[in-house]
């Protein structure tokens, strides 16, 4: 499954901020994450803190795309769409 999320680093905690909306109107996934965005430790965050949250191994989270952006497009592997809003909340319709 994937989903895009928004990522705020050094963000004080670690924290799923719930769903919001990108400038096109998309649902993301807010996050915010400790880390700064150094040397690929915000992006490590961003994977231990959704791996966590939705109960899954790191190994099942990759960042697909933006790596060096705050929205990324994040691919979790054994989750389909039910799970993955059962777990997180519904997106924003």
């Amino acid at each position: 499954m994937r989903l895009a999320v928004r990522v705020t680093p050094r963000g004080g905690r670690d924290a799923v901020e719930g769903w919001g909306r990108d400038e096109a109107d998309r649902p993301v996934l807010k996050l915010r994450v400790a880390a700064a965005a150094a040397d690929g430790a915000a992006n490590a965050a961003v994977i231990a803190l959704l791996a966590k949250t939705l109960k899954v191994p790191k190994s099942a989270v990759r960042i697909l795309r933006g790596e060096t952006a705050r929205v990324k497009q994040i691919d979790v592997d054994g989750l389909d769409e039910a799970a993955i809003r059962a777990r997180l909340g519904g997106a924003e319709e």
